[in-house]
């Protein structure tokens, strides 16, 4: 079929204008040409991102510079053992410091006013030359908003925040260690195949309790690297009130949590896992923030348009949090900054974004279906400024440590947003293949009820995709996880070696690996799994809340169940193990795409054949055939063909294989 021509608005000479402009345009168009029509939206992009870049260049002089606001901002000692302040509240009437180190006294130390509502403060040391604001001081920020009001405030650039027992609260703590960890470990080069393994610090152990950075570096950690994963993705790392938001409501963005431990420990989890070559990624949330006043972003000088839009585009309907308003030059500085912190500072190699989705489109994805028809993609819809944004902080990302990892976590499928920046693209390196757990879920019953005429085009090979059967989302408490979906109940009672198969934990077992295998192999360009699930983890997942009694007993993983040599969870370990060791060696992630190949004598229409799928690989001179079905028996009427040599050909039947000729080949295909 030919490409479309140029839309009304995309003339030819449009077209032109959009690849003069954009550098690598045409080589997005030749991959994609059905896009050609919408080659003036991606020049649109592309020089707004290129505006934006070539004013911070001019007025800041350059983005590496203007990426540095973490070394400026918030509280910082100086050389001479003084402190300098420094904050952006241009909704504020006076700035002033208080803390441990004047008794409290809220006027004491005020800032100075500058230009574009900054504000500053340098304070002497003592006279014998010690520190005024020593490490460990609990500090606040004092605003004295327009109406006259007193806010105290944490810093938006606070390091360390921490809520001790009984308080409702976080307490800023000026962090400031005479002794700052010190990295040992080179960051891993970018793998050729990514296998991410989600990781959540805090529920890594079996017990009962908020777990630490110290007991996932000492005990997850070599379980990750037995597994073959060669990257984690670290969950609900910036710090967040609430712990059950799972680290999606976030309230200090240059804060590493502290419930799980102190900055340092977590340095060390991360140059642990680089001394094992494993890649880490850290989840970011820029798509909004938590609503927290006191100890968050919000109304940080007294109005609700600082870091967010005011009114009401200012609020995420669903989520009930805070929008950052993307145009702000202080805003792209904050975030821009941001995201170098965490590459800098703590070493990691890499981001997923979440809720990129919210952040692409003006309606945040709220009642929208995305069909998949273009025009949903550009037009008024779509967020520019936010686009831009995430533009920039790519090119931040690969300019800085070019081997860094960027994936998206997107589930409208926006065209281009994984091709580079050169191209008009968003310049991500993946974006998560989200609708391949949702078709497994409506799958699943099916499969349950043995009753497997459900359509087979549940799989559709994506350009860069990070495929996964299930995530953290399906693990929630109100769903459940594809082992507990399969097996349920028995889980409990028939998980023993001691006791023979019941048809439920059988089927269970077999399908839980299958999908899992179909997913690996087929879904996409990585391969994603939650923590725990790799094992068939029982239950589901529930943070401490007053709906259940503020009870960890759900918030866990139950890692020791693997270890037990008498329960089955651990075939479903050494699958997972096997088949990244497989891949490891194979290499079929990073493989180019190829299409599946279904052949067989039956006439009848794909869709209403069981489930099953051939995939023939040849990676490093390596072929792979993988071959399954969702009936609980082959099929006699299927069958296919495969070369390993110049002069072999073998016929695979569902029980036997046998040697035929060339010619009888070419007879039955």
């Amino acid at each position: 079929m030919a490409a479309p021509a140029a839309r009304a608005d995309g003339s030819d000479a449009a077209l032109a204008a959009a690849l003069a402009d954009v550098p690598d345009l045409g080589r997005l168009l030749e991959v994609d040409p059905y896009l050609k029509p919408y080659a003036p939206d991606f020049q649109r992009r592309y020089n707004r991102f290129s505006q934006t870049l070539d004013n911070i260049g001019k007025n800041e002089g350059g983005i590496d510079k203007f990426s540095r606001g973490y070394e400026s901002f918030g509280v910082h000692r100086c050389a001479d053992g003084g402190l300098y302040c420094k904050e952006w509240a241009p909704g504020a009437e006076g700035v002033f410091l208080t803390g441990d180190f004047n008794d409290w006294n809220p006027f004491s130390y005020p800032y100075k006013k500058l230009d574009y509502g900054k504000w500053d403060l340098y304070i002497p040391p003592k006279p014998n030359k010690s520190l005024l604001v020593p490490h460990g001081s609990k500090l606040k920020v004092v605003i004295r908003s327009k109406s006259g009001e007193i806010l105290y405030r944490i810093s938006p650039w606070a390091k360390y925040v921490v809520r001790e027992s009984g308080n409702v609260n976080y307490d800023w703590i000026h962090w400031d260690p005479e002794q700052p960890y010190k990295f040992k470990h080179s960051r891993p080069k970018k793998p050729r195949s990514l296998r991410i393994y989600e990781s959540h610090v805090g529920i890594s152990s079996h017990e009962g309790k908020i777990a630490s950075y110290k007991h996932f570096t000492c005990n997850v950690l070599p379980r990750i690297k037995g597994l073959g994963y060669n990257c984690i993705q670290m969950m609900a790392i910036m710090e967040h009130a609430y712990y059950a938001s799972f680290g999606y409501q976030i309230t200090s963005f240059f804060a590493a949590s502290s419930r799980y431990g102190t900055p340092e420990e977590l340095k060390e989890l991360v140059d642990t896992a680089h001394s094992m070559g494993i890649t880490v990624l850290l989840d970011v949330v820029h798509s909004h923030a938590s609503k927290n006043s006191e100890d968050g972003l919000n109304m940080f000088d007294g109005t609700d348009s600082c870091y967010f839009h005011s009114g009401p585009r200012g609020t995420h309907d669903l989520w009930d949090s805070r929008l950052f308003i993307y145009s702000s030059w202080e805003v792209l500085r904050f975030l821009l900054s941001n995201i170098r912190w965490w590459l800098e500072e703590y070493g990691f190699d890499g981001f997923r974004f979440d809720g990129v989705t919210s952040m692409l489109y003006h309606h945040h994805g709220i009642g929208a279906s995305f069909s998949g028809d273009y025009h949903e993609y550009f037009g008024l819809q779509v967020d520019e400024d936010a686009l831009t944004y995430l533009m920039l902080a790519n090119h931040l990302v690969h300019t800085l440590y070019p081997d860094s990892i960027t994936i998206a976590e997107d589930v409208s499928g926006m065209p281009a947003l994984c091709s580079p920046i050169s191209q008009g693209g968003g310049g991500f390196d993946y974006r998560l293949a989200m609708a391949i757990p949702d078709k497994w879920i409506q799958v699943r019953l099916y499969v349950i009820k043995e009753d497997c005429t459900h359509g087979a085009k549940m799989l559709t090979a994506t350009l860069k995709c990070i495929a996964y059967a299930e995530s953290h989302d399906q693990a929630l408490v109100g769903d459940k996880s594809l082992a507990f979906w399969l097996m349920d109940a028995e889980m409990y009672t028939n998980m023993s070696v001691l006791t023979p198969f019941t048809p439920v934990i059988d089927r269970g077992i077999q399908l839980h690996k299958m999908i899992r295998l179909i997913t690996h192999a087929l879904g996409g360009e990585g391969y994603l799994n939650f923590m725990g699930n790799e094992f068939g983890h029982p239950e589901w997942l529930d943070f401490p809340r007053k709906g259940n009694n503020e009870s960890y007993h759900y918030a866990r993983r139950q890692f020791h169940l693997t270890d037990d040599d008498l329960l089955r969870y651990k075939f479903l370990n050494n699958f997972d193990r096997d088949m990244n060791k497989l891949e490891e060696r194979c290499g079929w992630l990073s493989a180019p795409q190829i299409p599946t190949q279904r052949n067989m004598e039956d006439t009848r229409d794909w869709t209403t054949i069981p489930i099953s799928f051939l995939s023939l690989m040849s990676i490093m001179s390596v072929p792979l055939l993988f071959w399954c079905t969702f009936q609980a028996e082959w099929p006699s009427f299927f069958r296919t063909w495969i070369r390993p040599t110049e002069e072999t050909w073998l016929q695979l039947h569902w029980r036997k294989t046998v040697p035929c000729s060339p010619s009888s080949v070419s007879q039955s295909l």
